[in-house]
C-alpha cells in the first residue's frame, strides 16, 4: 500500500537538531554535579572534576552548533524566524484557548487547523530559545568572567541566579517537548521521524497537525514523496 509523505525537515536541520538536545541534556546532567556541591560531595573530587570539563567543552558546542548552522545556510534561518515570529491568526488563537482541553482528552477537542509551526509550537519553542540564550550568556560570564577576566561578585551572583532559573525552566520545557516530540502524546504518535529519522511526515498527519502548510506542500509537490507501506 502506497502513502505520500512531506519533507519537513532537512537533514542538516535535523542534524543541528540532534547535537543542540544531545549537548543540552548533558548540560543538565553535568550542571548538577557543578552547582549542586551535595552531589559534586558525594561522587568525588575527580568525578566532578571531569564534569565541570565536560559541562564548558559542551556548553562551547552548544552555542556554536546553532551559529553554524545559521552561517551554512542564512536562507533556513531567515525562513526560522519568519515561521516563528510572524502574526497570530484567529486559528492560532483558538488553538491556545482549545489546548490544554485537547491534551486532557484529543478525542473529544477538534483543533483548528495550523501553518507549519503552530501558535503553540511557536510559545513553547520561544522558551527553548530564550532559555538556551540566556544559560548561554551567563554561562559564558561564568566562564570567563573568572578566568579571562574579573568580573564582579554582584555581576556572577547574577548570572548565577539567571542561570538557575533558566536550568528549571528549560529543564520543564524540555521535557514538554520530549513528550510530545518523541510521540510519548497518542496523537503525536510518529513525529519522532521528523527530528530522528527522515524528516518526513504521512500526509495524514500533516493534514491532521499543520493543515495549511500541508495542503500548502500537497498543492506545490516539491517536497512530497510516495512510499510502500506494510
Amino acid at each position: 500500500m502506497a502513502e505520500r509523505y512531506i519533507k519537513r525537515h532537512s537533514k542538516q536541520t535535523r542534524i543541528t537538531h540532534g547535537i543542540v538536545v544531545i549537548a543540552c541534556i548533558w548540560l543538565m546532567i553535568s550542571g548538577l554535579f557543578v552547582f549542586v556541591p551535595p552531589l559534586a560531595a558525594a561522587v568525588g573530587d575527580g568525578v566532578t572534576r571531569a564534569m565541570r570539563v565536560s559541562h564548558r567543552i559542551v556548553g562551547c558546542i552548544f552555542i556554536l552548533a546553532p551559529i553554524v548552522s545559521a552561517c551554512l545556510a542564512p536562507g533556513g534561518f531567515k525562513a526560522f524566524l519568519h515561521k516563528y515570529f510572524t502574526k497570530w491568526t484567529p486559528q492560532d488563537f483558538e488553538f491556545m484557548k482549545k489546548f490544554v482541553p485537547y491534551m486532557l482528552g484529543p478525542k473529544r477537542v477538534h483543533m483548528p487547523d495550523q501553518d507549519e509551526v503552530k501558535s503553540g509550537q511557536r510559545i513553547a519553542d520561544g522558551m527553548l530559545i530564550l532559555g538556551g540564550i540566556a544559560m548561554a550568556v551567563s554561562g559564558l560570564v561564568l566562564l570567563l568572567g573568572t578566568s579571562v577576566f574579573h568580573a564582579s561578585a554582584g555581576a556572577l551572583l547574577v548570572m548565577r541566579f539567571v542561570h538557575d532559573l533558566f536550568f528549571i525552566l528549560l529543564v520543564i520545557f524540555v521535557v514538554a517537548h520530549i513528550y510530545l516530540g518523541a510521540g510519548i502524546f497518542q496523537p503525536y504518535r510518529g513525529t519522532l521521524r521528523l527530528m530522528w529519522g527522515d524528516g518526513k511526515v504521512s500526509e495524514s498527519n500533516a493534514l491532521y497537525h499543520w493543515g495549511f502548510w500541508a495542503r500548502e506542500e500537497l498543492e506545490k509537490g516539491d517536497n512530497v514523496v510516495v512510499e510502500e507501506t506494510k
